[in-house]
């Protein structure tokens, strides 16, 4: 077994190995994606709901809002990450689930209550639902290496943190163009992802991997859900 061995990737370990590993990392996937809609519905119903959302999107309140995610995003990453203590990779995980729950919450909030469509929000999951299936599929069938990817995500994503820092502060709106963009990107990273699980991530690290998929099934769905909500206005 080869669990232990930190120079061990998943496309060198023995045909078990790699099962095991896919098979948790999607476990652990979808076990975080029923976390967040748990808590995703408890935020909402909450009699402080209102309130908080309006926090968050008055005046510099999604600047700063989006600043916190960024750094509890980090910490979260390196500790799902960490070959110190399985535990500490779970509660990365699980902070992180939370810290998405957070930042999606003004956007569910306005879809639920204020879009005046109640299927906006199932129909913005299965859309998303599907596109990472196949997405997923095309990365196992072709078993095409996409590292080659992280330099134009790691560039594309600073693109897009300086247009929704610019937006913010200097009251534009981003449109249906952006969001289009910006669903190709999570596009992007899910098949760089999904490669990175096929060749490179060790055994062990399943819970870092479910991590990533996780952020970029929630990066997709939430263009997803914006590109429907401007459809319906």
């Amino acid at each position: 077994m080869s669990y232990d061995n930190p120079f061990v990737t998943v496309a060198d370990a023995e045909a078990d190995e790699r099962a095991t590993f896919i098979r948790r990392t999607y476990l652990h996937l979808g076990m975080a994606l029923l976390s967040f809609v748990l808590l995703e519905t408890v935020l909402l119903q909450l009699p402080v709901a209102e309130r908080l959302v309006t926090t968050m999107i008055s005046g510099y309140g999604w600047l700063v809002t989006l600043g916190l995610f960024m750094g509890v995003s980090w910490i979260a990453d390196k500790w799902a990450r960490s070959d110190a203590s399985q535990g500490m990779q779970y509660l990365g995980l699980g902070l992180y689930v939370v810290a998405e729950a957070i930042l999606f919450l003004p956007l569910l909030y306005i879809a639920a209550f204020h879009s005046g469509d109640p299927k906006l929000i199932p129909m913005a999951g299965i859309i998303t639902a599907l596109l990472f299936a196949g997405l997923t599929a095309t990365a196992f069938m072709t078993r095409t290496d996409f590292s080659f990817l992280k330099g134009i995500l790691t560039i594309g994503g600073f693109v897009a943190l300086g247009v929704i820092v610019c937006s913010i502060v200097f009251s534009f709106t981003l449109g249906l163009v952006f969001s289009a963009i910006m669903v190709l990107f999570a596009a992007g990273s899910i098949l760089y992802t999904t490669s990175n699980i096929i060749h490179h991530y060790r055994p062990n690290q399943y819970v870092a991997a479910s991590l990533a998929l996780f952020a970029g099934v929630m990066l997709l769905l939430w263009y997803v859900l914006r590109i429907l909500m401007a459809a319906r206005k």
